[in-house]
């Protein structure tokens, strides 16, 4: 599976938006792959075709996909293997049988195996017929009941034996950004490549002038939807307080563009951590980049001092909670250019609307996970018929409070 002309047929398999990730799972820089998107993204394709190339390239092992529900196995990620297989050029190469559900490569003895987590006793029963079980393919994961831990569990079952291995999930974002797998999305780690898609990375000739025509229909009629279905975004359940929010990738190369940072931290010990963002206005686009991130516990403010001064270069302003003047001046005192943030009667809800104002919050997921998750996940308070009510939670907001006051001189600019 090494020529050219296999080479040629993957860009015909992939899509476009897959070739990067490709590339570095074959060259062994990622032990685990969390794919998401809406639909028409691809992302079960590309599983497909390449949990088969790397079967095929690790002949001592084997390859066990799961999802919730037995029932839904066969119509699902055994149809869309067997798809993989065919476009492959390896039909001829694998059996397919329904009891047990599995699909067997003749030449090699490997197997793949297809078990449901509603059943498991199932999974601990699994056994390769020789060698190891090195992949496992969690299908439409978010569906997952227990999540990361239910994961877990079938990693440390399955995954024993070999040098090689390789977890893959793919699902659709749910709307709840509290879902497990969106926040399991956020959160980073080496070996671990968390890749978003969409239909417009799609070439169109794949999915036909009636899914676009229809995905055209939905972003002109309920572009909430569209963005859910189509886009794979955790839009929220209509109580999320930052609609504005975008999480992608920030370059460095972007932040300069865009003029001088500011930093914001917001005090804290234990339960409650200390909290840095560093962030980037730009004000002829109103759109404000998050883009660095500190959260510590149980550290006193000459060691949180150190971490900043490790991070941001000499003179870049800081503007933290005024509550606590001496942490401030504590701050002034180990060479930092630290200021108290401007406060007063209502300066929580005007912070807040001016930054669910803009036209968009940018957070790099990658750089900021714990930003990210909060402003994700932050929601209106709402009273007990589930509706929203005009207050702020004040919980899990810790780098929310940090970026306000990063922004306190914006806001509180006079016509802001």
């Amino acid at each position: 599976m090494t020529s050219d002309s296999t080479q040629v047929r993957l860009r015909d398999l992939l899509g476009p938006a897959f070739f990067d990730l490709h590339r570095q799972v074959r060259a062994g820089r990622v032990d685990e792959v969390v794919a998401k998107g809406g639909r028409g993204s691809l992302k079960s394709s590309y599983m497909s075709v390449e949990l088969v190339l790397e079967l095929l390239r690790h002949p001592d092992c084997h390859a066990l996909v799961v999802r919730q529900y037995s029932n839904t196995l066969r119509d699902s990620v055994f149809a869309q293997l067997q798809w993989a297989i065919g476009r492959l050029g390896l039909a001829g190469e694998f059996k397919a049988t329904k009891s047990p559900l599995e699909l067997i490569c003749q030449p090699t003895g490997q197997h793949i195996l297809f078990r449901g987590l509603d059943d498991p006793g199932k999974i601990k029963s699994v056994k390769a017929p020789f060698g190891y079980i090195g992949i496992l393919w969690f299908e439409e994961a978010d569906q997952i009941r227990g999540g990361e831990e239910a994961v877990r569990n079938v990693q440390q079952s399955v995954l024993r034996g070999g040098e090689y291995g390789l977890t893959l999930l793919s699902f659709n974002p749910p709307a709840a950004a509290k879902n497990w797998a969106n926040r399991y999305a956020l959160e980073s780690r080496p070996g671990k490549l968390v890749h978003h898609s969409d239909y417009r990375s799609a070439p169109a000739g794949w999915l036909g002038p009636k899914f676009l025509a229809q995905a055209e229909y939905l972003r002109e009629t309920k572009p909430t939807k569209y963005r859910h279905e189509y886009l794979g975004e955790a839009v929220g359940n209509g109580t999320q307080v930052f609609d504005n929010l975008r999480l992608e990738e920030i370059t460095d190369r972007k932040v300069r563009s865009l003029g001088d940072p500011v930093c914001g931290v917001d005090w804290g010990w234990y339960p409650d951590p200390w909290a840095f963002n560093r962030t980037v206005y730009d004000a002829a686009r109103r759109t404000l980049y998050v883009f660095d991130e500190l959260t510590r516990q149980k550290l006193n403010n000459l060691e949180t001092a150190a971490l900043v001064s490790e991070r941001i270069p000499a003179g870049e302003q800081i503007i933290a909670d005024s509550a606590e003047p001496k942490s401030c001046a504590d701050y002034r005192a180990a060479g930092l250019r630290c200021y108290e943030a401007a406060k007063g009667p209502g300066s929580v809800a005007q912070s807040m609307k001016w930054l669910q104002g803009l036209t968009a919050i940018v957070i790099d997921p990658q750089r900021c996970p714990d930003t990210a998750r909060e402003f994700a996940e932050y929601e209106y308070e709402t009273n007990r018929e589930g509706e929203a009510v005009q207050a702020y939670v004040d919980a899990d907001n810790h780098h929310i409070d940090a970026v306000r006051y990063a922004t306190n001189r914006l806001w509180t600019r006079k016509g802001a």
